[in-house]
């Protein structure tokens, strides 16, 4: 069986509801970038999400060089600092590839996907050979979860 971990943008994030991001899959296999959590930082259960935070370490702004030198430029879609747009969009990326490169040694190790309804993100994250869910599937995931494994019911 294959272990499916994920990477939630912001833009997922606002779509679920609380009591999705409150259930035990969510907090078993979901991880919110710190940038992403930054974004979050609103949220009513911020302080739960941070139990999901997928901190960003050497390794991760390592793998972030490697993210963008693929990025032109000019080229504004994933990320637009002067527009104060797409901080986080780069390094879910990154964390994605660095989380895949801590299994480089083992036969088999988790299947990292990135969750984000934002094309540019699902764009890089493709041109990495990185799994893509959009936030409807992957809220079809979280409701197909177990209900005895949701929290707060």
């Amino acid at each position: 069986m294959t272990d499916y971990q994920y990477l939630v943008d912001n833009n997922v994030l606002s779509t679920l509801s609380r009591d999705q991001r409150a259930s035990e899959f969510f907090r078993s296999f979901c991880h919110i970038p710190d940038e992403v959590l930054y974004e979050a930082r609103g949220f009513p259960d911020i302080d739960e999400l941070r139990d999901c935070r997928y901190e960003t370490t050497d390794a991760v702004l390592r793998q972030l060089l490697v993210v963008m030198k693929t990025v032109p430029v000019a080229d504004t879609k994933l990320v637009d600092l002067y527009a104060n747009r797409g901080g986080a969009d780069p390094l879910i990326v990154a964390c994605a590839l660095e989380a895949r490169s801590q299994n480089d040694d083992k036969l088999f190790g988790p299947t990292w996907v990135v969750v984000s309804d934002d094309d540019a993100v699902r764009e890089k994250a493709a041109e990495f050979e990185i799994d893509r869910l959009s936030a409807r599937e992957f809220s079809a995931i979280l409701d197909a979860a177990p209900v005895l494994n949701r929290r707060n019911r």
